[in-house]
């Protein structure tokens, strides 16, 4: 994928859904992975050209794994002259040395979470950033209807009333084979995700289904994000956020 490309799917969801609004604050979580650092390079581009003018801070919440090296994410950012900062936890060791966890995914996502909004708020942001892409809402779908029995995926933007804060997803029309190529078009730092759960999870268990399900019906994917976008998904068909008042 080339720059472009991705300036103009980024700005087609965010104006689809108005994302962004002059003088918004926005949180851009950095896990260190392709996804962040692609979602990094879209907004740091479109504020340049982008009609309504916002700000980015840059964060990433260190999970205390060992050899977790951010120094090459610091160094973009700093190219970009975007604010970086790094939150440290224990969340690792909680999940695999106090709690044990055989099944942590779910748990760790509400810590790392719970850790960036709280930055998020002291650094002055309004909204933050999550870089999941058209791959993921697919994926989420089929983890709710295989594990909760129901047909949902996450929402375009979704205001969270505990906090005040919105999360916006400005990804979402970007596919995860576009990511891979602009990832390997403009070498982007990638950092290793020191996860010892990374690969064994329900969501990879899914992913490998869906490219099944691709090679058996090659419309596979285009079909059910349709379904998605026309369904009633709140937040997906009207255009305004949904709300988690549990967040």
């Amino acid at each position: 994928m080339q720059m472009q490309r991705l300036y103009s799917l980024t700005r087609q969801a965010i104006d689809d859904y108005q994302l962004i609004q002059d003088g918004d604050r926005i949180a851009v979580g950095i896990s260190g992975g392709k996804d962040s650092l692609t979602l990094l390079y879209a907004l740091h581009g479109l504020q340049r050209f982008y009609p309504k003018r916002f700000e980015l801070q840059a964060i990433t919440v260190d999970l205390g794994y060992n050899g977790f090296d951010l120094d090459p994410v610091k160094t973009l950012c700093e190219r970009f002259l975007v604010p970086y900062t790094i939150i440290s936890t224990d969340i690792g060791k909680i999940l695999f040395q106090v709690r044990k966890e055989s099944n942590p995914c779910s748990l760790c996502a509400k810590l790392r979470k719970g850790a960036l909004n709280k930055a998020a708020l002291e650094l002055g942001c309004n909204k933050v950033a999550y870089a999941h892409h058209r791959d993921d809402v697919i994926e989420t779908v089929l983890l709710s209807l295989m594990y909760e029995g129901r047909f949902y995926t996450f929402a375009p933007e979704t205001y969270l009333d505990r906090t005040g804060l919105t999360v916006i997803r400005p990804m979402i029309y970007i596919s995860e084979a576009d990511v891979i190529g602009f990832r390997n078009r403009y070498g982007l730092p990638v950092c290793k995700n020191p996860c010892p759960a990374d690969g064994f999870t329900k969501r990879e268990y899914v992913k490998k289904l869906t490219k099944s399900l691709v090679a058996e019906n090659p419309q596979f994917k285009d079909n059910l994000f349709h379904a998605v976008t026309t369904g009633s998904i709140p937040g997906w068909s009207v255009r305004h956020p949904a709300v988690d008042p549990e967040a």
